[in-house]
């Protein structure tokens, strides 16, 4: 312990490094102000509260996690859903139809032409997501839901096919796209005929009622996943004056649901991208706020600053190479801190759990919380699970995100203050050294000596 230090117990501090995670720490201070300090919480800016924390449901983590046995697999949940001795997801995203972690490419109604959507159905996922949800739901039982899909029907866009690119050549995959099928940034993929936008419109709705009679309720959505990119997998490409035409039709039909509607995902750091749907008289009352992931983390600061007003959800976390390696940990850091410093009010991981060996049908080996070897039954939860629930465990719904001052070059922390008036400082020793720090609360100053390259999380309880 740092010289002139005095442990207070009621302060919860857990720490996590690459060779031990969540060591609980029993030495952290909080009391009178001895020292200078290095950062110093605000209480007087603009207040943004947090929504949740979560990740996204797929084919391909049920499928890994169905390879633990029935012990296993509740323990497992319980680790990322549970609201004790677990990382307490809140918040998750759903697929309308097949993500690029789906088993199988598919919609919930490929019947050409049917416009009536008399064969709407959502058979496929009564075997796979509503089946991971549920047992989520077992541990969270107020999980919230909100979803977004890939791709519309097929038989809804120009190219007649699921995806909007052809794979990587070194992948060796095929995805049965012809060059001439393929999209291109800045067009619009889908139909823009009014009898196909409202057809699309109805699709959403039927999606919700659906998943509301399977007792999931989803209370937001958002028009498509990456809106700018042909990808090798689902996709569809809409340009801003496609999404304000389809929002047309989309808000109306999920307010009678009691369904909010958010612009994105964005994946271009380019927030003027979003504007037309905002600018749009006869839209903008429909849209509650926007999304964004990978190089839309550089839109959401100009964004905030142009729609204080709306929320910010950051969408997929990059997804790695697979590795799942300390380093990429590191980073998924620092694009937490990145997104709630600049506005955001909920966070998204994406890949739940994956076997050993899984890749994306169009061949990209990706991050996940949790591996699970399927030889074995076993499971291991990886350096980014960890990142999250030092986080996500102990930032409450309805929390406030508090803005801090650095003093003395000490930038790499968040702070928030649950409802219950307790506050929780998340922050990283990214030195290959021990480093005290010392944060101002109110009158009060945490003080605690950090591990060289760690992650610590301290949970403060309210003064007095």
């Amino acid at each position: 312990m740092t010289a002139g230090m005095t442990a207070d117990p009621a302060v919860t501090w857990i720490v996590t490094t690459s060779e031990l995670p969540w060591q609980k720490r029993t030495d952290g201070a909080i009391g009178p102000v001895t020292a200078m300090p290095d950062a110093m919480v605000r209480f007087d800016a603009s207040v943004r509260s947090v929504e949740g924390f979560g990740a996204c449901f797929s084919g391909q983590g049920w499928k890994a996690l169905n390879a633990l046995d029935a012990a296993r697999l509740n323990e497992v949940l319980g680790l990322l859903f549970g609201t004790g001795d677990g990382a307490g997801f809140s918040l998750c995203r759903l697929p309308i139809g097949a993500s690029d972690f789906a088993l199988e490419w598919y919609s919930h109604d490929e019947v050409d032409g049917d416009f009536a959507l008399d064969h709407f159905s959502i058979v496929h996922d009564l075997d796979i997501l509503v089946p991971f949800i549920r047992a989520a739901q077992a541990h969270r039982p107020d999980l919230r839901f909100w979803a977004s899909p890939w791709s519309p029907p097929t038989w809804l866009k120009k190219n007649r096919h699921y995806a909007g690119a052809l794979p990587a050549p070194h992948l060796g995959v095929s995805n049965g796209l012809r060059p001439e099928q393929q999209g291109r940034e800045g067009s619009d993929m889908m139909h823009l005929d009014d009898r196909s936008l409202a057809t699309y419109a109805d699709y959403f709705g039927r999606f919700i009622d659906a998943y509301r009679a399977e007792g999931i309720p989803i209370g937001m959505v958002m028009p498509q996943n990456e809106f700018n990119s042909p990808q090798p997998f689902p996709s569809c490409t809409w340009t801003p004056d496609g999404l304000v035409r389809f929002v047309r039709h989309l808000g109306p039909e999920m307010r009678r649901r009691g369904v909010e509607v958010f612009a994105g995902t964005l994946e271009r750091g380019d927030e003027a991208l979003l504007e037309p749907l905002f600018e749009d008289a006869t839209i903008a009352g429909f849209l509650s706020g926007a999304g964004f992931q990978w190089e839309g983390k550089r839109a959401v600061a100009a964004f905030r600053g142009r729609h204080p007003e709306k929320r910010i959800y950051q969408t997929e976390q990059e997804c790695g190479d697979g590795r799942n390696d300390w380093r990429h940990s590191r980073y998924a850091w620092s694009q937490i801190r990145h997104y709630f410093r600049n506005g955001a009010n909920a966070y998204m991981y994406w890949n739940i759990a994956l076997d050993q060996s899984a890749a994306s049908t169009w061949g990209w080996k990706q991050n996940s919380l949790v591996t699970v070897d399927t030889a074995t039954g076993t499971y291991t939860l990886n350096h980014e699970y960890y990142v999250m629930r030092h986080v996500s465990q102990f930032v409450r719904p309805g929390a406030r995100v508090l803005d801090t001052v650095t003093l003395n070059g000490y930038e790499n922390l968040l702070t928030f203050e649950n409802p219950d008036s307790s506050f929780v400082v998340v922050v990283q020793n990214d030195l290959a050294q021990e480093d005290e720090i010392n944060v101002l609360i109110g009158d009060r100053l945490l003080r605690a000596a950090l591990p060289a390259d760690s992650l610590s999380t301290f949970v403060i309880p309210p003064a007095g």
